[in-house]
Parts: structure tokens; sequence; C-alpha cells
């Protein structure tokens, strides 16, 4: 048989739903916030490609600065990466993962553009995994009643 105070804790009760969906988002901007932090301070600022395999030197600090999160009410997630700027670019996604890109530079005066490959130099994806075993701590007894 159960009582009147236990049906109160059954997760289709307006008052569950509300600590459940308030602690998940905590939960969620915690986690993205450490994720950002910590992608963030694997860009290193040095001159120079960094090595195929390890995170982008950080040349004018675009890249650092514009990393951001952000919960995501559809499928309740978060998301987390750099902001899309106003000059179209493919750094950010060929930087992760690798590919083709165009590149332009300067020659006496006139812009030269090439299409070069480029390896991976990944960031958000190992800043994911360095963090990934410490979410779970990050969420126990995120859910209390009020």
């Amino acid at each position: 048989m159960i009582t009147m105070q236990m049906k109160a804790l059954f997760f289709d009760r307006p008052a569950v739903q509300r600590a459940v969906n308030k602690a998940k988002r905590a939960a969620l901007s915690k986690a993205g916030a450490f994720i950002r932090t910590t992608a963030r301070h694997s860009l290193r600022r040095k001159k120079g490609a960094a090595p195929p395999g390890e995170p982008p030197h950080s040349h004018v600090g675009l890249l650092k600065r514009f990393l951001f999160f952000a919960y995501e009410p559809a499928s309740e997630s978060v998301v987390i990466g750099p902001a899309k700027l106003n000059k179209p670019t493919e750094a950010p996604r060929v930087l992760e993962h690798g590919g083709k890109t165009l590149i332009e530079r300067r020659r006496r005066g006139k812009v030269v553009r090439r299409r070069v490959m480029i390896e991976s130099r990944p960031f958000m994806g190992p800043a994911l995994e360095k963090e990934r075993a410490k979410l779970p701590k990050r969420w126990a007894g995120s859910v209390r009643g009020g």
C-alpha cells in the first residue's frame, strides 16, 4: 500500500518535476562551465602551429575568447563550443577534426588564397574526456525536495 507521503515523491508530481528540471539545468550548466574552462586552458598562447594531435596554439585569442556553453531546452542538454563569428570561417571545425580549408595571405599587396589540408588539433573532445569522470559526482545530491 502506497501512502500519500510516498505518492508525493513520484516523478509525475509537479514539485518533483520542478526540482529535477532545476537540478538538471544546474548540473548541465556546471558541466558546461567546467568543460569550457578545460578547453580554454588547453589553448596556449605560442608562436607557430601546434603539433598534430595537440590542442591548437592561440595566436590572436579569438578561439579562446569565444568559447561558450548554453542549455539546449529542446534536447535538454548543454552545447559547448566556439561561437560563429561574422567572418565565414571553418577554422574551429577544421582544427578539431582536420580537413581542407581555404587560407588567405597577403603577398606583395595582393591576397593569395590556397586550399590546404590541416591535420586535427582537437581541443573540445579532449576537454570532454578529461571532465567525463567528474560529471557523475557533480550530479550527486543535485535533486533536493523543496
